[in-house]
């Protein structure tokens, strides 16, 4: 993404693009999109942010509405990694000469600001309803996943105390050798709809978000026969290294598809969860079911393009933490402040070299998607 802003690097990419509230990351997706003479369709969320702030799903289209080719580009499906997505968009905004690259193969691109708006102002991964945005696209007329080792956990999850006591910590790491640290994660983010207040709920019903983005998708993408779509997410895996996770149905000839188009030559293989070849566990009522649904006559190729921060454990301890802090509104200022800091470290790396990585990454996958589409 070659950027024209003063923040620029010498290597083209725009550091200047990432932003340290919500408020300030709408603010540049709006200027941008407006730079860029797009017109921007605004989904205004019911609730205020952290700053009394209006939150919004902003999506920006640069491309004819009837064309044949769409790559989607998203931010914030979990609310605190919108820091990392939305400084990919408003750096690709920014980028008349990637614009031109895509208007040249007749792919258009659309941009989809703050899937969940509400966890990306207030640092938390979930939405206002508390719910994995991206666990909340089931079938809900229809008998909902158990997660029995969730059920079993989720007493130990949540102490009564922040920092957890010595008793809590030996009985997670009971846990953890008796059945290892790839179970523990599984158990935790499978996704789960027997507790409410508890983490990585999937709901019982479809969320805010979900309806909001599913008339997008029915707007956007109905007159596409080609449909790409790139996720960007936070928080698993080596820091800075995106990971390109199919995010579509277990389907033999699209993971193999994505992987002709995003492969790198070897140096970025497309993991699955299907195969076990991801870092990711496998997931339940994932967010691009919609995009079969909504857009049935489409051929559909995507991928979750998921960077790296901190080791995993880190990640779900920060989780932890916010999660027990949401339900402890009185916990002192102090530690309030320090649990917000952990989170946002667990899903944002605040250093010129990993937003260098980033951006690389993304424009890469970017270009990829344009060439799959046009081929």
């Amino acid at each position: 993404m070659t950027a024209s802003s003063p923040g620029a690097t010498a290597a083209g990419l725009d550091l200047e693009a990432f932003s340290s509230t919500y408020r300030q990351a709408r603010h540049k997706f709006l200027e941008a999109a407006r730079e860029a003479r797009l017109q921007v369709e605004s989904h205004t969320h019911p609730l205020r942010g952290r700053e009394g702030e209006e939150l919004a799903m902003d999506v920006a289209r640069e491309g004819s509405a009837d064309a044949k080719a769409l790559l989607i580009v998203s931010s914030a499906c979990h609310g605190v990694e919108g820091y990392c997505g939305s400084g990919v968009q408003v750096a690709a905004l920014r980028d008349r000469r990637w614009a031109e690259q895509a208007r040249a193969r007749d792919v258009a691109v659309l941009y989809v600001h703050a899937l969940n708006p509400y966890g990306f102002s207030h640092l938390r991964r979930v939405t206002h309803e508390n719910v994995d945005l991206n666990r909340n696209f089931h079938d809900f007329s229809r008998p909902l996943p158990v997660n029995e080792a969730y059920r079993e956990l989720q007493p130990l999850l949540l102490p009564a105390q922040w920092p957890p006591d010595a008793r809590n910590v030996q009985a997670v790491g009971e846990f953890i050798a008796r059945r290892g640290e790839g179970a523990f994660q599984a158990a935790i983010t499978r996704g789960q709809h027997e507790f409410a207040d508890g983490m990585f709920f999937g709901g019982t019903a479809p969320t805010w978000s979900n309806r909001t983005l599913r008339e997008v998708l029915r707007v956007h993408g109905s007159a596409a026969a080609r449909i790409a779509w790139i996720d960007v997410h936070t928080g698993l895996g080596p820091s800075g290294v995106g990971e390109r996770i199919w995010a579509g149905a277990d389907d033999p000839a699209g993971v193999a598809r994505a992987r002709r188009w995003w492969d790198g030559g070897g140096r970025t293989p497309v993991t699955s969860i299907y195969d076990g070849s991801s870092s990711s566990a496998f997931l339940t009522g994932l967010m691009w079911n919609a995009m079969y649904e909504e857009c049935p006559q489409a051929q559909y190729t995507g991928i979750a393009m998921e960077y790296g921060t901190e080791p995993v454990m880190e990640v779900l301890t920060a989780l932890r933490g916010e999660h027990w802090l949401n339900q402890h509104p009185e916990a002192p200022a102090t530690l309030q402040d320090a649990i917000r800091q952990r989170m946002l470290a667990a899903f944002y790396t605040d250093t010129p070299q990993w937003k260098h990585q980033v951006l690389a990454q993304a424009r890469e996958s970017m270009a990829q998607a344009v060439e799959g589409l046009a081929a």
